[in-house]
């Protein structure tokens, strides 16, 4: 009699639905999985040990390539933390602006999520859909830094500046006819904040449009429904956070439970899942994308009332005006030790977490007091899902397997760090 033997397969990392250099060493029973190991470290690039040579202000652009589909939202946490060694806090209308940035970035994560995990498990078109949408939302990202992908747009102690009267407007080119062209530019008309007001208004029908595509979908359904079910108490066993937790029937998120910036003063739901499998997961991204675009539009309204001061008011945490480093000696003095030396925190430690698209990012940070991290830890929330990778698969198919890393949706950028 033959003896029965598991096959060993390698998924990954050059595979399209690994969503970055995701290595899995399967161990198969046919086409059941019996074991998965996830192998990481593919990207590591050091992050964490990098931040420790520079100056705190030289470090905030590292955080833009963690996570590269929530770059602002990981700002947010080292700004967060920085500005807790600093014993400073942002002027309101920079927190304002910062939520509103916050959920805009969620949209943008949420909306590449879905474009992907549908096209991994055989849906086209949603990924055509969901792009749509993200050219908008990249647009005011590159309207307030000059840049669609890595911002850098948030700072210790507030954001770079305040947001433009004017929107970019689509220029003629050999590649669109002018009927296109008019057609771009028709909302671009007033400021960014007239731009992303638009946005909101037209946003609620397109999610319901990738519902039609999707929430009832015969094939969407076999391949999410029972797949990969995670109950409530394994879930926060596990280390769990964001969307992962909260599609288990947990009602955990950092913004209601731990409110940071104005998160205490705008109204949202967190909505929650009941079976735990990727179909519970995906309907709460769905919603939480609705619940995004309600804060968006609350803090347009605030911003377009109130007016203020974009940073702090102290020259040891902000740089001078360009009019000034351009025109002042003084100025330009002040400008190059800024840049060049930044500022020392006093002694401590502190951490600072955000509830980011993907679950809790946090920063961890220690001062000795000189100008450079002692000790920068970065709690990823896709490390703590990707550990869960055996549990999840075991005894699935290998096709459930793509389905489970798209519900993770993970980005290796933080994982590897």
């Amino acid at each position: 009699m033959p003896e029965i033997r598991n096959y060993t397969l390698n998924f990954g990392p050059q595979h399209p639905a690994a969503h970055g250099v995701l290595r899995l060493v399967l161990e198969m029973d046919g086409e059941v999985i019996v074991r998965s190991d996830p192998h990481i470290g593919l990207l590591h690039r050091a992050t964490e040990k990098l931040a420790e040579t520079k100056p705190y202000n030289q470090c905030l652009p590292y955080m833009d390539r963690l996570d590269y589909v929530s770059m602002m939202c990981n700002e947010h946490a080292y700004s967060l933390a920085v500005e807790r060694l600093l014993g400073i806090e942002a002027p309101e209308r920079a927190q304002y602006i910062r939520v509103m940035f916050d959920e805009i970035t969620r949209i943008l994560n949420h909306l590449m999520w879905i474009g992907t995990h549908a096209l991994d498990v055989g849906a086209m078109t949603m990924f055509l859909y969901a792009f749509r949408e993200r050219e908008d939302l990249m647009d005011c990202y590159e309207a307030v830094s000059g840049a669609r992908l890595h911002a850098a747009y948030y700072r210790p102690g507030g954001v770079y500046r305040d947001l433009p009267d004017v929107m970019p407007r689509v220029e003629n080119n050999r590649f669109r006819n002018a009927a296109e062209v008019n057609r771009l530019n028709s909302n671009r008309g007033g400021s960014l904040l007239d731009f992303i007001e638009d946005f909101t208004q037209r946003f609620p029908t397109y999610v319901d449009e990738y519902e039609t595509l999707l929430t009832d979908n015969r094939i969407w359904k076999q391949r999410t429904v029972g797949i990969a079910e995670v109950s409530p108490e394994r879930a926060m066993a596990l280390g769990f956070t964001g969307p992962m937790l909260r599609g288990s029937g947990v009602e955990w998120d950092l913004r209601k439970k731990q409110p940071y910036a104005v998160y205490d003063k705008v109204e949202f739901d967190i909505p929650v899942g009941v079976n735990g499998d990727c179909y519970d997961r995906y309907l709460v991204r769905m919603e939480e994308m609705r619940q995004s675009n309600c804060i968006i539009k609350q803090c347009v309204t605030w911003l377009r009332e109130n007016s203020g001061p974009i940073m702090v008011d102290n020259h040891k945490f902000a740089p001078p005006s360009r009019k000034a480093m351009k025109e002042e000696m003084e100025g330009l003095i002040h400008h190059f030790k800024f840049f060049s030396e930044g500022y020392c925190p006093a002694p401590g430690e502190v951490y600072a977490a955000v509830e980011a698209p993907k679950g809790e990012f946090g920063v961890y940070a220690v001062s000795d007091g000189a100008n450079k991290p002692y000790r920068l830890k970065l709690r990823a929330p896709g490390f703590a899902h990707i550990a869960a990778m055996d549990e999840m698969t075991k005894g699935h198919m290998l096709a459930d397997v793509v389905a489970v890393i798209g519900t993770m949706d993970v980005v290796f950028g933080e994982i590897d760090r």
